[in-house]
């Protein structure tokens, strides 16, 4: 895929609605778009082949799955080599309470997005991300109240 898709108007428009709501129909999409079913299927297609479309999901409520706790995890680490990042990296990978991981610049290495049930399932995480590797410094930080939360990219 190029640094930046080439897209125009009709396409932006087409991932627009299909951020809104990816399930709608072709024909939906069509009309919201203000074209025929095809061209619109043809471009949809071109943008899965181009990488600018990825997976299709649902969003799922995770209160109503009882995760009802979000935890932003700062790791500090004073492990730099390969095979440390290696063993984190994929302990990081395998466990489903991490929503998102980013590897950070300035005083934090790492943060971590972890959804949970509570402080005790929280404990239980941290206790086995531990095990796996050695990590110098962690701070948990517990959301309060989500503000906004979005997979709506501006396009």
């Amino acid at each position: 895929m190029p640094a930046h898709a080439d897209l125009d108007p009709l396409d932006r428009k087409i991932l627009k609605e299909l951020q809104e709501d990816a399930g709608q129909s072709l024909d939906d999409i069509a009309r919201k778009v203000g074209s025929s079913k095809t061209p619109v299927w043809n471009r949809i297609r071109k943008m899965r082949d181009q990488g600018v479309i990825g997976r299709q999901t649902v969003i799922l409520d995770p209160d109503s799955l009882g995760l009802e706790a979000c935890f932003f995890v700062l790791i500090r680490t004073a492990e730099h080599d390969p095979d440390w990042q290696d063993r984190f990296l994929a302990s990081v990978r395998a466990r489903p309470e991490v929503l998102e991981a980013h590897r950070l610049a300035g005083d934090i290495d790492y943060i971590l997005k972890v959804r949970v049930a509570n402080a005790r399932a929280y404990d239980a995480f941290y206790q086995a991300l531990i095990r796996d590797v050695k990590i110098h410094n962690v701070t948990a930080l517990l959301s309060m109240e989500e503000i906004k939360s979005t997979t709506i990219l501006s396009v």
